[in-house]
């Protein structure tokens, strides 16, 4: 009998990180990925869903792929699919894929709704208003401010804004600047701030939880502790020039990112806490939008937590897949196979399922393209760098000085020639590459991490060097 046909849909580190997991299983066979990058053909068993010649990347142009290719599974990567429907399309056409549904995929696709459901299910959440109007957002702003010149507010956009779309403000004109920057001009994150939230910032420390569902029964993962801010806090000039050059009059804020690398296990995700947020979060929030809408959340849910120092939690966000980078540093130390707690979900058998793990640690750091080297005659004003506007199609040099066991995962590359011809590795995106080492302990991979990052080069190549450094 042969194996398994998994197709993954995803064109970042994170797919590549998924589909590594997958090729891991004994079951399986093949893995395609799609659209994918440069990287995600070259792991063992996986290679790049091509169709014509080109990436695939409309949703009928993968299900064509599936249905061709006799895929056995599809695994849904990022939530701009899973809101457009993708899981709905293939059901319809008898594929088996994972994922929630376009109905549930609105727990990431609108804070706003996702807000006001939780405040109906009494699941914990930090004070916060919405708003459609940008005039009565500013309003609200002068209000609670004037009541309170201390209070931090958070301005979220409403929908999808690729893990950029918070702001956390900490003066009225930072708060009215950035209601302006989303709503009006230059409506940063376009249609997704149509409406925003304004919540109250909340003292404690961040979490990302990460769990696993079959529409009943929930089950954690471990999770992995993440650094979303572009820079370490002692880049004080490189922040400022960031906002010089962006345009942003705050000029200490520290930009959100996608993702700057993280490490897992958790430093202090224990058993207990993990306990408490299960049953107070994750299940009234998965059992309570079934009662709701009458719609099963299956797949992977993470939930943005907020921890206080007596152990209260409240829900920043809901998101609806695995996150990028903690895919990256999380999925390897699993040692389940990911086939077949897949297709547990998918059947609805989690309930009897025990998760094993890798005690080692993974420390990832991702590549990022900063502020590029650029000849004077290229034109044009200066890019900022990653999160802001950044330059692509960047040779990239050393990969093959990087440790056989260190793991590479392909965040924005592309193979293509260079002037004299040769067959290279370009940059494509404003995350490049994440790098993950593993060790017995936190300090011997981040080691390992940062002595394998030094060998990789790219014009403009950034990176933040505390990834894991308080918790040495």
């Amino acid at each position: 009998m042969s194996g398994k046909r998994v197709l993954v849909v995803d064109a970042g580190g994170r797919g590549n990180a998924i589909a590594h997991a997958f090729a891991r299983s004994a079951a399986v066979e093949i893995v395609y990925v799609a659209p994918g990058n440069a990287g995600s053909e070259m792991m063992e068993k996986c290679r790049l869903a091509a169709g014509q010649g080109k990436a695939l990347k409309s949703i009928s142009e993968l299900l064509d792929f599936a249905k061709k290719e006799s895929i056995d599974l599809t695994f849904v990567g990022p939530e701009g699919y899973l809101s457009e429907g993708i899981v709905n399309i293939f059901q319809e056409e008898g594929q088996r894929i994972l994922g929630p549904r376009r109905e549930a995929a609105i727990l990431e696709g609108s804070k706003c709704y996702t807000k006001d459901l939780l405040k109906r299910l009494r699941v914990p959440v930090p004070p916060c208003q919405n708003f459609a109007d940008a005039d009565e957002a500013r309003e609200y702003v002068r209000s609670t401010l004037a009541e309170d010149p201390e209070k931090g507010l958070v301005i979220k956009a409403d929908g999808l804004a690729a893990g950029k779309g918070t702001v956390v403000c900490s003066s009225q004109e930072e708060a009215l600047s950035t209601i302006d920057r989303i709503m009006v001009s230059p409506r940063l994150f376009g249609p997704a701030g149509n409406k925003i939230e304004i919540e109250e910032r909340l003292e404690g420390r961040e979490l990302m939880f990460f769990a696993l569902s079959d529409g009943g029964t929930v089950l954690p993962l471990q999770s992995a502790m993440d650094y979303k801010q572009a820079y370490a806090a002692d880049e004080g000039v490189a922040i400022r020039l960031f906002n010089k050059l962006s345009g942003n009059p705050n000029l200490d804020n520290n930009p959100n990112t996608g993702g700057m690398g993280g490490f897992s296990p958790h430093p202090w995700l224990d058993e207990e806490l993990t306990e408490k947020i299960i049953k107070r979060i994750a299940v009234p929030t998965v059992r309570g939008f079934k009662e709701a809408t009458a719609q099963e959340y299956t797949g992977v849910i993470y939930f943005g937590l907020m921890i206080s120092d007596e152990k209260d939690v409240h829900v920043l966000e809901i998101n609806v897949r695995l996150g990028d980078p903690e895919a990256e540093v999380i999925l390897p130390r699993l040692k389940t196979d990911f086939y077949q707690l897949s297709m547990a979900m998918l059947d609805r058998r989690l309930r009897g399922v025990q998760l094993e793990w890798s005690p080692n640690f993974c420390l990832g750091v991702c590549a990022t393209s900063g502020r590029a080297i650029k000849p004077l005659s290229s034109g044009g004003s200066e890019r900022p760098g990653y999160p802001g506007e950044h330059y692509t199609n960047m040779p990239i040099s050393g990969l093959e000085k990087v440790d056989p066991d260190v793991l590479v995962y392909h965040n924005g590359t592309a193979f293509g020639n260079d002037a004299q011809g040769k067959r290279r590795l370009f940059t494509t995106g404003g995350r490049v590459l994440t790098l993950v080492a593993r060790g017995r302990t936190l300090a011997e991979a981040r080691t390992r991490a940062y002595d394998n990052i030094k060998r990789i080069r790219f014009n403009g190549m950034r990176y933040r060097k505390d990834i894991g450094l308080a918790y040495l």
